[in-house]
């Protein structure tokens, strides 16, 4: 892909802690102006509702009417997840998003060239940026890893990225994508230097997670989608209405568009991160009946600490040229679509590594 650029993207936002709610029999109700977490009738932590930018809850308790309103009045997302990370709801309050840059949205995503185009760049970016973590695990750690097939999956990435910009079909497109997946998750295995007989890894499986790897990613693929679905109502677009994922019923397809471009990045990066430094451990996991994987609680606290500190990190962004707390990727990019789709640059931008 050719160097990109673009000038005058400024955020008017602060980057607030997401309050994520572990406790399965925890409650979440309102005090005045304070989000109250109590279990067993006692109380044991609050925050003022002003601090917060979403509440993401994994407790079966779940919370009061009164917190949902509030959080629909100050724009506060809620969402609702299984204790394993699969999501199950979302709270939203009265559509705030502009009228117009909704209506030149729906209008251009029935524009099949238009669709098209954005979904080179943004497959184009999600091989670029799988292509990154790959060079940089060959460079490090050459002497730890079966170098041939990385470099192989390297190379195979780099040609699928031009066959995206030489294919003029949804179809295409979306094969080149799901040969590439398979390409970069069959050396992701190669990424994981350290514990590899506890978190090995064969394949992406998704529902349920088959192995510990997977539940990880799929427990942060979820939670990064959310983070993208908030930025997208932020700045009026609707996350529903995607131009690459298609349309179904409850699902955010933009949301899910946008994220291709940013898990290898954001997630992937951040998983392999925890294995190998040890931050996770094998016992912190369960295997269900039917062989699914779970995380219990203390691990699922660990992994979001983490993503925490993580979103506080500090990254040039690759097209605006400024520096950003991580965290602040999915509004970037939610703004410079809004910006393609209000005509006010000549494409979208997505994020590439660098």
């Amino acid at each position: 892909m050719n160097k990109l650029s673009i000038v005058g993207v400024k955020l008017m936002r602060k980057l607030l802690n997401t309050l994520y709610i572990t406790q399965e029999d925890a409650y979440v109700g309102l005090d005045g102006e304070n989000i109250v977490v109590s279990s067993s009738g006692e109380e044991k932590f609050r925050i003022p509702i002003s601090n917060i930018e979403g509440i993401v809850c994994f407790n079966y308790m779940g919370c009061s009417p009164a917190v949902m309103g509030k959080c629909a009045d100050n724009g506060i997302s809620l969402s609702f997840l299984k204790p394993s990370g699969r999501f199950l709801a979302r709270v939203s309050g009265s559509i705030k998003g502009n009228v117009h840059l909704r209506r030149m949205q729906y209008e251009m995503i029935s524009n099949d060239e238009i669709c098209i185009k954005l979904t080179q760049n943004v497959l184009a970016s999600k091989l670029h940026n799988s292509r990154f973590i790959l060079n940089r695990l060959e460079r490090d750690h050459k002497d730890k890893i079966n170098e041939a097939i990385v470099v192989n999956a390297i190379a195979k990435l780099t040609d699928n990225i031009e066959l995206l910009y030489n294919s003029n079909s949804m179809d295409s497109l979306r094969g080149i994508e799901g040969e590439s997946a398979q390409i970069y998750y069959s050396v992701f295995n190669e990424l994981i230097i350290t514990n590899k007989d506890s978190f090995k890894f064969e394949r992406r499986t998704k529902r349920p997670p088959l192995d510990k790897v997977n539940a990880m990613l799929s427990y942060l693929y979820t939670i990064l989608s959310l983070d993208v679905q908030s930025a997208l109502e932020t700045v009026g677009l609707d996350p529903y209405i995607g131009f690459f994922h298609t349309d179904r019923s409850g699902r955010a397809s933009l949301a899910l568009d946008l994220v291709e471009e940013l898990r290898a990045y954001i997630v992937d990066r951040l998983v392999v991160s925890m294995i190998n430094l040890q931050q996770v451990k094998e016992d912190e996991f369960l295997v269900k009946e039917g062989g699914g994987v779970i995380m219990t609680e203390e691990c699922r606290k660990k992994i979001l600490k983490q993503w925490q500190l993580k979103k506080t990190q500090i990254i040039t962004h690759s097209v605006i040229n400024e520096k950003i707390q991580l965290g602040l990727l999915p509004y970037v990019q939610a703004k410079l679509l809004a910006k393609y789709i209000r005509k006010e640059e000549m494409a979208y931008y997505p994020f590439l590594c660098r």
